[in-house]
């Protein structure tokens, strides 16, 4: 395997569930700085593909690359650390704390809400839940309780959450379901702008969505890729078609 510019490198991924190959011989590369969306049908491997880069799947066979380094022997704590953030379809923020409180708390030094009371709040973290805050349009409610929040702004803190980590690739699974309409446009931003230093990869269903923010559009069928390229490429394309239209 040689050293590789992309962010992320995935060659020849494959993992099997009791003989069924969840994902097959998966290729994909992902630039430094890039929005990628992953669509495909249910049951196409789209969230394994995740699982694996985060380390909670192993592969059966294949290479995970992060910036040149190898992560399907590392834990997921390890990923983690490499630099690697993902969120899941379920918000898991901290009902009871405040915004304020619920950044701070994923502050890299305090990951447990136990070691953060004995974290002294240093002026580098303030400063870093201001400034993330602005970003996930959450400034004006930092002393708000958590649960208080819409469904869209609990799914922004959560990714406030993440970007206190400073990962340097970043996973989202379904970040819009069950959102409002402005809350979808105000996500895309969000998104757009998160990726100005980090890499991004999402999968979504809603395609007005992924329109909107995919720099490239991978579709997955059955554990392999289907189609990449552009969202109108993608789009026209007579297998894509096929695999969304012919169920």
């Amino acid at each position: 395997m040689s050293n590789t510019d992309f962010v992320l490198a995935i060659e020849d991924l494959t993992v099997s569930f009791d003989g069924f190959k969840a994902v097959d011989s998966l290729n994909l590369y992902v630039d430094k700085n890039e929005l990628r969306v992953v669509i495909g049908p249910n049951g196409a491997g789209k969230t394994t593909v995740l699982d694996m880069i985060c380390g909670k799947t192993r592969a059966t066979s294949g290479s995970i690359k992060f910036k040149n380094k190898e992560l399907t022997k590392l834990s997921e704590h390890e990923i983690v650390r490499a630099g690697i953030g993902r969120k899941f379809q379920t918000p898991s923020i901290y009902e009871n704390l405040t915004v304020f409180q619920n950044l701070e708390v994923s502050f890299p030094k305090g990951r447990s809400v136990f070691g953060c009371l004995a974290f002294r709040l240093t002026e580098d973290v303030v400063e870093r839940v201001h400034r993330i805050a602005e970003g996930i349009m959450l400034e004006d409610h930092l002393e708000m309780e958590a649960a208080l929040l819409s469904h869209g702004q609990k799914q922004w803190l959560e990714i406030g959450m993440l970007l206190m980590q400073e990962p340097e690739l970043l996973m989202l699974d379904e970040p819009v379901a069950g959102m409002s309409v402005k809350e979808r446009e105000q996500t895309a931003e969000l998104l757009s702008r998160i990726c100005n230093n980090r890499s991004v990869i999402v999968i979504e269903h809603d395609m007005e969505f992924v329109k909107k923010i995919a720099h490239k559009v991978t579709v997955l069928h059955q554990g392999k890729i289907l189609a990449e390229g552009s969202m109108e490429k993608v789009q026209a394309d007579e297998r894509v078609i096929e695999v969304y239209l012919g169920h």
